[in-house]
């Protein structure tokens, strides 16, 4: 952010008095409430900071390292005592205190826009660091941010600042917001789609060069029938011979070229008879083989509208949550798991996705499906007997996404997992169940 503006957010900022709530809502924005109702938001991203104001702005996740709960406990329901920027540079900071039963204790936020070293830093009244967002050694800069160590003044620029005066610092704040989510949900698009994309280039390429079931049958026919024709020729063949020049039962002759050469011709036929065996197999199986990638092709263009409607950048990185590397756990291909504030959400991709949901799930998780119609069935995964209704809302919103493209009003039923009878397969019956209504127009 530029200094002239930080000035003027200050100017504006001076007018609360209060810390209602504080925490963090990514990895490195932090959501302020002021006042309870004003709620500012500071990105500490590094080399690009700022600050914004908007309507809605989704949690990725309930954020617990030592940063988060010395943050909580030092400045929630604080009072402000002032807030100015440190020696006229890009370093706003707070004085807060919070009242106990025994004593006043004063505390200093303090958001370092400061480009490569862009931070936030938890004081004590001897400007000793009780926490940091970002902790900073001396290998990597002149200015140490460790715990317990007392922080040193950033030197006085050697530069006036330009003055770019805003008509309206809200107004400010809002279009920060609005400049910075578009270019960021561009370029998240952009690239989950091209990721999105390129799995669904090899499923395709997968189900065009499946095999026919023709093609194999007459392969399976073939395969017996140059087998028996190989045992019934047994004098005549050598040993590791590759190709078999041999007469039909009706005197035609006939060339068979052998995958590979063996040492005896009971190998020769046996190779013949397993290849047989091998074609039938995939013959009787292609039906299934050609239904899961069909049912794993569509989940893939679902998955891709889901991302192109996104109107967020929080709405996509729910989609994709982190990865746990573990070589100990095998994923369930049919599944498609969500984080969403911590919450675990599954959702079947296809008819045994769905099974396996409904059968791996506990009694008290949340089970989600479109009221009356087809769709994937949805897991919220929870201990808590009272959900926030916002985590209902965004499963039962991948339950409309991942379900359908068309663009309509939706009604979704939710219950508890115990309250769900599987009659065969993924087919269910429920009684004791409440109804949200979901709008994608």
């Amino acid at each position: 952010m530029k200094l002239s503006h930080l000035k003027q957010v200050v100017a504006y900022l001076q007018n609360f008095q209060k810390i209602s709530a504080i925490y963090r809502v990514t990895d490195t924005i932090i959501k302020v409430a002021f006042d309870k109702n004003d709620e500012i938001y500071f990105n500490m991203q590094r080399s690009n900071s700022s600050m914004f104001k908007c309507e809605v702005f989704s949690r990725s996740k309930v954020y617990n390292a030592p940063f988060d709960v010395v943050l909580a406990k030092r400045f929630n329901r604080a009072n402000v005592l002032s807030v100015a920027l440190l020696n006229d540079d890009k370093i706003m900071r707070f004085k807060t205190s919070v009242s106990s039963a025994y004593k006043e204790e004063i505390t200093y936020l303090q958001f370092e826009f400061t480009g490569k070293y862009t931070n936030v830093i938890i004081l004590d009244e001897e400007n000793v660091v009780l926490e940091a967002l970002r902790h900073v050694d001396l290998y990597s800069s002149f200015r140490e941010v460790r715990v317990g160590q007392k922080l040193v003044d950033v030197p006085v620029a050697p530069f006036v600042a330009k003055e770019y005066p805003l008509e309206d610092v809200e107004v400010f704040l809002y279009e920060n917001y609005a400049r910075e989510e578009a270019q960021k949900l561009d370029s998240l698009k952009r690239q989950k789609v091209s990721f999105l994309q390129k799995k669904l280039k090899k499923l395709q390429k997968l189900y065009e060069n499946l095999e026919d079931e023709q093609s194999l049958s007459q392969v399976a026919e073939e395969s017996q029938h140059f087998g028996n024709l190989v045992l019934s020729n047994m004098h005549k063949i050598k040993p590791y011979q590759r190709v078999l020049k041999l007469e039909d039962y009706d005197g035609t002759e006939l060339e068979i070229d052998l995958e590979k050469s063996y040492a005896t011709v009971s190998q020769m036929s046996n190779a013949l008879f397993t290849k047989s065996k091998k074609a039938k197999q995939r013959a009787k199986n292609l039906h299934i083989e050609k239904a899961s990638l069909e049912s794993k092709i569509e989940h893939i263009k679902l998955f891709i509208n889901t991302v192109q409607v996104a109107t967020e950048p929080s709405k996509i990185a729910l989609l994709f949550p982190k990865k746990e590397q573990s070589k100990k756990i095998k994923v369930n291909d049919s599944i498609e798991t969500f984080l969403i504030e911590g919450y675990k959400v599954s959702l079947g991709k296809n008819e045994k996705g769905n099974i396996d949901v409904l059968k791996n799930a506990r009694a008290r998780d949340i089970w989600l499906h479109l009221k009356e119609r087809p769709s994937c069935h949805v897991i919220i995964g929870t201990d808590k007997q009272n959900l926030p209704m916002h985590i209902i809302e965004s499963a039962a919103r991948l339950c409309v996404d991942f379900t359908t493209t068309s663009k309509d009003r939706y009604l979704v039923d939710y219950t508890p997992r115990r309250e769900v009878t599987i009659q065969s397969g993924a087919n269910v019956l429920y009684n004791k169940y409440k109804t949200i209504e979901i709008d994608t127009r």
